[in-house]
């Protein structure tokens, strides 16, 4: 039962991404200059971007050391990727990284195990609760604005921002370089598995706040998550 949830999750997953993605290529065209990736994982969106749409530069960040080292294996040979072993946030520091049984879910967030969404997951995906649940690891933690700065660009095209429940720190960590940012791609969970101290509103009016406005929201199945898409009016 827990490979065929696996796999309906992965089908419909990628079915979402391929909407979210078509709608990146309506706005950016036949070309991305620069990709900065935050969340990289294993690269898959990076990979199924690149079929549809040139990416000359790519910059990603990845703060599992273990998935930072398979991940390397995987683009060795790809010269257009950059992958960044640490985090980022909205301030440097050093923070605790909660590894989860299940890595994709990874994140810097505290976990409610006490909550529905929580145990209705843990009894598909670790049915007979033979796996660690997490453990924690210190990670160090970097603004994009700091580690841009060593790079030679004059506009970010796209922002992909997949950190489970972290995206508005590192959102606020863009600082001095959003109003040279396009697009911003990223993540948010309505459920209360995670315990964030934000939610969509305080991204949107953030957002909006540097002359950004949603151009795209979709549903992803199965969960209480949701994919947008933010437009600099600088550039569209």
């Amino acid at each position: 039962m827990t490979k065929i949830f696996y796999y309906l999750i992965k089908l419909f997953d990628k079915q979402t991404e391929e909407k979210v993605q078509n709608k990146i290529c309506e706005l950016l065209g036949s070309k991305i200059g620069l990709l900065v990736d935050v969340g990289f994982f294993l690269g898959e969106y990076f990979k199924n971007l690149k079929k549809k749409i040139e990416i000359q530069k790519a910059i990603a960040f990845e703060p599992n050391p273990e998935t930072f080292k398979k991940v390397k294996k995987i683009f060795l040979t790809d010269n257009t990727v950059e992958i960044i072993n640490c985090a980022l946030g909205e301030k440097n520091s050093t923070k605790d990284f909660n590894l989860n049984f299940e890595p994709s879910s990874s994140s810097f967030n505290e976990m409610d195990f006490n909550s529905k969404y929580f145990k209705k997951k843990n009894i598909i995906l670790n049915l007979f609760g033979f796996q660690k649940i997490n453990k924690s690891i210190p990670v160090q933690i970097k603004t994009l604005d700091e580690i841009l700065q060593q790079y030679d660009f004059k506009n970010i095209d796209l922002i992909k921002i997949d950190t489970e429940g972290y995206e508005y720190k590192i959102i606020k960590g863009i600082k001095n370089i959003i109003k040279n940012v396009k697009v911003i791609h990223f993540e948010h969970h309505y459920d209360n598995m995670l315990v964030k101290n934000y939610n969509i509103s305080d991204i949107h009016d953030y957002l909006v706040s540097k002359n950004f406005k949603k151009y795209f929201k979709i549903k992803m199945k199965f969960r209480k998550s949701f994919e947008y898409l933010y437009i600099n009016k600088n550039f569209f």
